[in-house]
């Protein structure tokens, strides 16, 4: 009786035994069930991202053929109005019509800046479709314009790269035929950081070669200084110079004289 007892036993320990495969078993279908979960779920967004960008697309060709296409080609090839826009991505479409130079009010020396035609909607649209259909210079990322760079590096740069037209403190300046270098005072990081990379109207390109991405955010960086810090020497009589500020003085201080002179002059009398 013993003997059957203690057989019976080990029998039952065998029978509840897990099988030593089983772990393994059950770690492939978690992973497998975690992969299949996933791999569907980024699917989804891929499909759900490429079909708003299509839709972006369709909607930015029909507000490019309404509204560009005149100037610009069907094509974007360029016409006898317009340039062509092969080429100059997303980046130069966001400045110029969302600080409203394009679409061009009237033939002139250069585009000037005036109210917005589009709703931020309708732009992301054109410069998509755009960039879709021309590569080029694309948006800046939230760590070039964050203005978090080296002001004084910034400052550096932008009196060697930009001063000439620009001012040294941003106040622009004239430049011949009737254009101008318009001034950078409350203009966003984002503009300031497009127009560097694509040069509108007479502004060089500053591509990567010319002025790294480190570069663009010091003198980002330098123009936010600017804005934020007003003229440490009092009224700064629009930032235009020594011939601004001279003009001033013999305009008012000694006209000022002047006007005190003749008071005293027909007092006495």
């Amino acid at each position: 009786m013993a003997k059957k007892f203690s057989r019976t036993t080990t029998d039952q320990r065998k029978v509840g035994r897990r099988h030593p495969l089983a772990s393994v078993a059950l770690i492939v279908i978690g992973l497998l069930s975690t992969g299949g979960v996933y791999a569907l779920a980024t699917t989804s967004a891929t499909a759900d991202t490429s079909a708003s960008q299509q839709q972006l697309v369709e909607e930015g060709g029909k507000l490019f053929a309404a509204n560009c296409a005149t100037c610009h080609g069907t094509a974007l090839q360029g016409t006898s109005e317009g340039p062509t826009l092969i080429g100059v991505g997303e980046a130069s479409v966001h400045f110029q019509v969302s600080t409203g130079r394009m679409p061009l009010a009237a033939s002139g020396p250069q585009a000037e800046e005036k109210p917005v035609q589009f709703t931020d909607e309708q732009i992301e649209a054109l410069y998509t479709y755009v960039g879709e259909q021309s590569p080029g210079p694309g948006l800046p990322d939230e760590e070039t314009i964050a203005g978090e760079g080296d002001a004084a590096l910034g400052g550096e740069l932008f009196r060697i790269n930009c001063a000439m037209c620009h001012n040294v403190a941003g106040a622009g300046g004239a430049l011949t035929q009737g254009k101008y270098a318009p001034s950078l005072s409350g203009v966003t990081s984002t503009h300031v950081y497009e127009a560097m990379v694509t040069g509108p109207q007479n502004m060089p390109v500053f591509n990567n070669n010319n002025l790294t991405l480190e570069d663009k955010a010091d003198i980002i960086t330098y123009l936010q200084f600017l804005d934020e810090n007003p003229s440490p020497g009092g009224f700064d009589l629009g930032n235009l110079g020594p011939v601004s500020e001279g003009l001033f003085i013999w305009i008012f201080g000694l006209g000022g004289i002047v006007a005190i002179t003749v008071w005293l002059t027909a007092k006495s009398n």
